[in-house]
């Protein structure tokens, strides 16, 4: 069982004020864990930014480093400041992104990153201009510790080849408190655009994939019509490269009596095994979050990975843009995944079945 158990969590990797950040765009909580990542992996905060001053505020509360700017110019003009993180609305992010990235600084921003594929194609060509790098939050596998493990033990060859992922997304809607851009297609993107990217990374990362297609997606608005351009219900079937496929369900129907927002889960299947993650809760058992469960050949294991591992992105993007490598994650692999979740939604609003879409366009054949 020992050789299962997570061993060590990352620290600081570099040292106070070698590698200095602003936040901007304060639209969605997300800029919280994106910013607290990088601060305990050894940043400095220097300035936020949000056209809402109370927003900013309230970040400073948070991170009293950060100064506050006065627009973003102030942020982009700061030779000091080299990488600028952002959750801003979804439709404004990657040309926000851009716009950073020709101003000389990196990129972090929330995911969905993009909601079409010229925005993609836009940001392809910015990152080839500048040299700069484009990074995404995909928190659902990056800020979740049995997430992190579970991919060491993947590629440590503890279930063998991976042959399947399945997926569940759900997440509680709490309509009365978000924001109006929140249910307005145009601005969120639709739900295998926004939430359905976690699900997508996901399914690249444990399957290995480089290039993957889109057999199967659908989106609708199942039982919200007060809300008529919120999509409620999503599910996506995929194929990777390598043959393996990956199923996923994303949904606005979080129950009131559970415990969190959202009893996310994924089964990754294996040749020899396979792993079962509950990452917010296990429901009725008092264990908590991050859960992974591991059955192979050598029995049935549980292992409770909360503040255990740690999250070693932050740490890895940092010394990325320091040393120009790809350790966190590649560009392509941040960018291909954007690219399939706009090509299921897009699928999935034309009624289409197969992904014969033409990327550079957005149309589907």
């Amino acid at each position: 069982m020992n050789d299962y158990e997570p061993c060590g969590k990352p620290a600081p990797v570099c040292a106070s004020g070698e590698f200095v950040i602003a936040a901007t765009h304060l639209d969605h909580g997300h800029i919280y864990g994106q910013c607290e990542g990088l601060e305990q992996a050894g940043v400095l905060v220097k300035w936020v930014y949000d056209s809402d001053p109370a927003r900013a505020e309230a970040f400073r509360a948070k991170f009293p480093t950060a100064r506050l700017a006065r627009s973003l110019e102030e942020i982009l003009d700061d030779a000091e400041v080299q990488l600028v993180a952002a959750a801003a609305v979804t439709s404004e992010r990657g040309p926000l992104g851009c716009r950073v990235l020709r101003a000389g600084k990196h990129y972090f921003t929330d995911k969905a990153p993009f909601t079409t594929l010229e925005q993609l194609k836009d940001a392809r060509r910015a990152v080839a201009e500048t040299g700069r790098r484009y990074a995404v939050y995909y928190n659902e596998r990056l800020h979740s510790e049995c997430s992190v493990h579970a991919g060491r033990l993947v590629k440590g060859g503890a279930i063998g080849r991976v042959l399947q992922t399945l997926g569940t997304g759900p997440h509680r809607l709490n309509a009365k408190s978000r924001p109006a851009w929140f249910f307005e297609r145009v601005k969120y993107g639709g739900i295998l655009c926004d939430i359905g990217s976690h699900q997508i990374e996901q399914f690249l990362h444990f399957t290995g994939a480089r290039e993957a297609r889109v057999n199967f997606a659908a989106a609708r608005n199942a039982a919200h019509p007060g809300y008529p351009e919120l999509q409620d219900f999503g599910e996506c079937l995929l194929e990777a490269d390598s043959g393996a496929s990956g199923y996923f369900r994303v949904d606005w129907f979080t129950p009131d009596g559970l415990s969190t927002w959202g009893d996310g889960r994924l089964v990754i299947l294996g040749t020899d095994g396979y792993i079962e993650l509950r990452k917010y809760v296990d429901i009725a058992t008092g264990h908590g979050m991050d859960q992974l469960y591991l059955v192979n050949g050598t029995g049935e294991h549980r292992v409770s990975c909360a503040g255990k591992v740690g999250f070693p992105f932050f740490g890895e993007l940092i010394l990325d843009c320091l040393e120009g490598t790809e350790s966190a994650m590649t560009q392509e692999h941040t960018f291909k995944a954007a690219e399939l979740s706009l090509v299921a939604q897009t699928l999935a609003e034309a009624g289409a079945s197969e992904s014969r879409l033409d990327v550079a366009s957005g149309r589907c054949h």
